[in-house]
């Protein structure tokens, strides 16, 4: 697989990531199997995929325990990036940034993962009553420590009524105007970077960016671009939806977020058909299935061609489903495809 460098400290990670969130929190948890969701792991390190992305609020603790499983035995080809910042307690999630929290948080998860350094340590979420810079100061004590490699900073988009990002010339997305609403979606988050880079370097932003969500195009990814800062593209399958997998009005298990979803509505899901339908026209321009072409394939090269620092890390606990993202690194799409695929209508129905 094609390898991708992630921030100044030039850590070389495959193209495409695994996101194991999926393994043991949020949808559809009758499907959690320590069993397969370890199947999931190595058929995808078997793949080339070597980033793995973890937090130790999954579960909470969970996911790490199981990801430590697979380190045990594999640690020289995993890139292991995990999360510190969120705590789960009973019916909610709260932030703490406390610089003895994150020391803590870090020994523990390094037990877990039983390994002895995190290759990419992120800031889950930044602390309202914790100066950033005190969390950000702690982080990079733990760099210096030897327990952790780079420090990564997962961004929080805030988002107002707003008009769609619409397509430029070459079929790039071009960058709205100051001050429009999807200009300031992370505005937030890129005060805080701003911030924290000086107090030690940002090697990696994490946020969402797919066909149907890439609102980080218009000021997130230039700011990392323009500072050599890597970035791992969140749900870049829009949720399962543009893998078109999905019929409208299926439904889900009534703990799946998606059961509550404006987006995964009955009526949403059928109005942003046209979104999977283009992908497939591209998937079939180069071979279909038969030449293990698909619509969720288009849509990770898609993300893959926003930017050489971009790493998209589709979550999955099915090998199958882990082996097919892997082969989307090795998708080159033309001009064109970017070009039609930049024309689709925007997704229709709030992201809230």
């Amino acid at each position: 697989m094609e390898r991708r460098t992630i921030g100044a400290s030039a850590l070389q990670v495959g193209a495409v990531g695994l996101g194991c969130m999926p393994m043991s929190w949020a949808y559809t948890s009758s499907q959690q199997r320590g069993d397969r969701s370890l199947r999931a792991v190595h058929a995808a390190l078997d793949a080339g995929v070597s980033l793995l992305d973890t937090a130790d609020m999954w579960g909470p603790f969970t996911n790490e325990l199981l990801l430590g499983r697979v380190l045990k035995e594999r640690r020289d080809e995993v890139f292991v990036s995990t999360k510190c910042g969120l705590l789960v307690g009973d019916g909610h999630i709260v932030a703490n940034g406390r610089p003895g929290y994150v020391r803590r948080a870090c020994d523990a998860s390094l037990r877990r993962l039983q390994t002895d350094v995190i290759d990419l340590y992120q800031l889950h979420r930044a602390d309202p009553e914790v100066p950033v810079e005190e969390t950000w100061g702690a982080l990079a004590e733990l760099v210096r420590a030897g327990k952790v490699r780079a420090l990564g900073l997962c961004a929080v988009g805030v988002r107002a009524p707003r008009r769609p990002v619409a397509p430029g010339r070459a079929g790039r997305w071009r960058t709205p105007p100051a001050g429009s609403p999807v200009e300031d979606l992370y505005a937030g988050t890129i005060r805080q970077l701003e911030r924290v880079q000086q107090v030690f370097p940002v090697s990696a932003v994490q946020a969402e960016l797919s066909v149907w969500s890439p609102q980080a195009l218009a000021r997130l990814l230039p700011w990392c671009t323009q500072r050599g800062v890597g970035f791992l593209a969140a749900m870049p399958l829009g949720s399962g939806f543009l893998t078109g997998t999905l019929t409208p009005g299926g439904g889900f298990e009534p703990d799946d977020p998606r059961a509550r979803h404006p987006r995964f509505t009955a009526e949403m899901m059928a109005a942003n058909q046209p979104l999977v339908a283009g992908l497939r026209r591209v998937a079939e321009r180069h071979g279909g299935a038969a030449a293990g072409v698909t619509p969720a394939g288009v849509a990770l090269a898609w993300t893959l061609a926003q930017g050489d620092q971009v790493v998209p890390v589709p979550g999955t606990k099915q090998a199958r489903w882990a082996v097919e993202n892997a082969g989307a690194a090795a998708l080159r799409l033309t001009p064109a495809d970017l070009a039609e695929i930049a024309a689709l209508p925007p997704a229709r129905g709030s992201w809230d």
